[in-house]
């Protein structure tokens, strides 16, 4: 149900609205509205302008605390001294950082060095040697290997070159050649055209390239202790500090949360001092209990208002709903909240979709297997699809006890009431026919009819005079369906049927003043002009929406022969079943395959009878009642407590 909403407005000296938040926001759900906005701009009131002067340093809080490690704040700190706290902390956290950066570049930096160098590690040339040769070039660099052989060919053919094979990978071979000055010209341009990419070693390598090698890796090694014994040190200094940090973190996080209800509100400027005016929604109970409580606050005035029409914001919806039912919430919400003078549909989805779902889906053994799947799931992770699915187990369970069919046998219980293939009922004009696809109809004709009571009692909420009386789901339709309902009810039980003229007025008044509903509704609230301008066209338009009513009803209706054809198509499904198994002629089954067809169909059907009940709720109710056009109750700050 929609639970009825107050506004409330405080007023008070502003040096009082921090303790004010702390003694009674965390006590009460209020939804604040932004009060300028509220108050229309008066020219008594000032906008509050201030920016979250705790934004910053609460960062860098959350950024040491993640640091730190999670736990709890076991002393109390003021406000200032947080701050200078997290900023103390914070300078000597971002030196252990700034070093570490230092030595990560570094230890970057020998990497890449290394990386460059190995390949060659195995030149065993002193490489300053090498990088002095004046009449003799060197080139350094790799060679794919698609092309070495090219390569072996032309220095078969004399090219003036030597080259001195090093690391191989997958794809190139690493290596050096040397060639002379004079033919440096030529035998780059052979190089270069089987794709040889050159390395430019760069000066002031002493030894071989091997000692190089063994030298970046002794100083790799010494930065990587360095760093190792840089984060020892930071964990020890973030260990001594946690309880200092998470305390000043959690004193920042309530001033913060404090301005996000600060920025709100509005203030008045008086001649001794400066007033704060908040605003916002409360439930009915909690604003009586936080008006009494606010009369011993001599600083702070409280005033309830039940009368909304003024007011800039509408008023949002808070949701109360049985426990058993408040899972079915999730239907509700994926629809669209409802708005606060609309009915909360939440307690007929959650009847009709589990009664719906259980006469589709009747058997004993698996109702009770998805009330204990769901029910487990539901304790172990709280989703309201596991309580739903349980939900509808238990009544999948009384129907399949009503229709005598446990795991999809139907000898070992008696049906109590029907079984779903066998059943036929004999009926006037038609013949013969299943008995639960004539019950699915008229249990279908009756959730119809009570969806338009919802919708004339949501019309008469919303003071809206077409919608109550002259709508095709309204009074007139109502009469007009509720009619056809109770002929139709005559006719099949043989009674008789009511009087010529009581069937026109029946029928033939509720059509008439749906087909003239706006021009009834023009004069009924005397706006606009009670007569039509194109009268032709007005005639032609109204006998088309009322065939598209009468056929909308017809398909709506016939609609709910699902009901019936799914409890059929169940237990034909679990006869295919047990034929499989070998247990239709009552044989020892094949426990195996009963159990796999079991799990299959209750699974697979389970879903698409889910899905198909979910679809009556949305297009058949739903779409005849309600809107869904509200915004949800959001308090400022989670009570803790009531």
């Amino acid at each position: 149900m929609v639970l009825r909403m107050r506004f409330i407005h405080l007023i008070g000296n502003h040096e009082f609205l921090d303790q004010m938040i702390d003694k009674y926001f965390d006590r009460y759900e209020i939804q604040l509205e932004d009060s300028y906005i509220e108050l229309k701009g008066s020219k008594y009131v000032i906008q509050n302008t201030e920016s979250d002067p705790y934004k910053e340093v609460l960062e860098k809080a959350e950024l040491l605390a993640a640091t730190a490690g999670g736990g709890q704040a076991e002393t109390e700190m003021g406000i200032e001294k947080a701050v200078r706290t997290i900023g103390q902390l914070t300078e000597t956290y971002n030196a252990f950082q700034a070093k570490k950066q230092r030595l990560l570049e570094k230890k970057q930096s020998i990497e890449n060095a290394l990386a460059d160098i190995q390949p060659y590690r195995f030149v065993n040339h002193d490489i300053q040697d090498i990088l002095d040769f004046r009449s003799v070039k060197y080139r350094f660099g790799k060679i794919p290997k698609e092309f070495f052989l090219s390569l072996s060919d032309y220095i078969e053919q004399e090219l003036a070159t030597i080259f001195y094979q090093c690391e191989t990978t997958a794809d190139y071979i690493y290596g050096v050649y040397f060639v002379p000055a004079i033919e440096a010209e030529k035998v780059d341009a052979v190089y270069t055209s089987l794709y040889f990419e050159r390395f430019y070693m760069p000066d002031g390598y002493q030894g071989t390239l091997e000692e190089a090698c063994d030298m970046y890796e002794a100083q790799h090694l010494g930065v990587k202790e360095e760093l190792a014994e840089l984060d020892k040190e930071l964990g020890a200094f973030m260990a001594d500090e946690r309880g200092a940090i998470l305390t000043a973190r959690a004193v920042l996080r309530r001033h913060a949360s404090h301005y996000d209800i600060k920025k709100l509100a509005a203030y008045r400027k008086t001649e001794d001092n400066m007033l704060f005016l908040l605003c916002g929604w409360m439930a009915e109970r909690d604003a009586a209990r936080f008006e009494k409580e606010m009369e011993a606050e001599p600083d702070v005035y409280c005033l309830v208002e039940d009368e909304f029409s003024g007011r800039h914001s509408r008023p949002p919806t808070k949701l109360k709903n049985p426990k058993l039912l408040k899972p079915f919430e999730m239907f509700t919400r994926m629809y669209g909240i409802p708005a606060y003078n609309e009915m909360d549909p939440t307690i007929f989805i959650g009847l009709t979709y589990s009664v719906l779902f259980g006469m589709m889906f009747g058997d004993l053994g698996q109702g009770l297997v998805l009330f204990g799947g769901g029910a487990l799931l539901y304790y172990l992770k709280k989703l309201d699809l596991a309580a739903i699915i349980s939900c509808c187990g238990i009544f999948s369970a009384f129907f399949g006890f009503l229709f005598g069919s446990v795991f999809g046998f139907e000898d070992l219980i008696e049906a109590r009431w029907l079984r779903p293939v066998s059943a036929m009922a004999d009926l006037p004009f038609i013949g013969k026919l299943n008995t639960v696809f004539v019950l699915s109809v008229g249990l279908g004709m009756g959730l119809i009819l009570l969806t338009m009571l919802f919708h004339i009692i949501n019309g008469i909420r919303a003071k809206d005079i077409e919608a109550t009386l002259l709508d095709v789901n309204g009074l007139a339709g109502l009469t007009f369906y509720g009619g056809l309902v109770l002929t139709a009810a005559l006719f099949l039980t043989g009674n008789r049927l009511p009087a010529g003229i009581v069937l026109l007025l029946l029928f033939g008044l509720p059509l008439l003043v749906i087909a003239v509903r706006e021009p009834l509704l023009a004069l009924l609230t005397r706006k606009g002009s009670a007569m039509p301008r194109e009268k032709v066209m007005f005639v032609v338009q109204a006998f088309f929406e009322l065939f598209e009513m009468l056929l909308s009803y017809f398909s709506n209706t016939l609609s709910f022969v699902r009901i019936g054809a799914f409890a059929v198509s169940h237990a034909a499904m679990m006869e295919v079943v047990l034929m499989l198994a070998g247990a239709e002629q009552g044989g020892r089954p094949n426990w195996l395959a009963m159990v796999l067809g079991n799990l299959f169909v209750c699974g697979m059907e389970g879903l698409v009878v889910g899905i198909q009940v979910l679809r009556l709720q949305y297009y058949e109710f739903f779409s005849r009642f309600y809107k869904g056009n509200g915004r949800e109750f959001k308090p400022s700050r989670k009570a803790i407590s009531s």
